[in-house]
């Protein structure tokens, strides 16, 4: 019983593991999005080309994020916005958009 259980957990965390690296990924391919943004202006248009492929549909699923047109938006606004992926997940501009929102209401 506890073998399975065993088992069971292991592999529970094989796919995080798995599902984590997808997503690290996704960052990459949005940062590389972002930096062409910058450099030749079509960033929100090859975010949108990738996601919309076999390869990215396939990268997105395994991350956990469904491959539908409202991601493909989403992927595409981040990227029109020009936000680089560490400095959007940091604390720092977490702490800074909310005290943006907090002044606004």
């Amino acid at each position: 019983m506890l073998d399975s259980v065993d088992g069971t957990a292991f592999n529970n965390e094989q796919g995080n593991r798995a599902r984590k690296l997808f997503a690290a990924v996704v960052l990459a391919a949005l940062d590389d999005a972002i930096a062409d943004d910058k450099k030749y202006g079509n960033g929100p248009d090859q975010i949108a080309r990738w996601a919309r492929s076999r390869d990215g549909r396939e990268v997105l699923s395994c991350a956990g994020i469904d491959p539908n047109e409202r991601v493909v938006g989403g992927l595409m606004d981040f990227v029109s916005k020009g936000v680089r992926t560490s400095v959007a997940l940091s604390r720092e501009e977490s702490e800074r958009r909310n005290a943006a929102t907090a002044e606004a209401a």
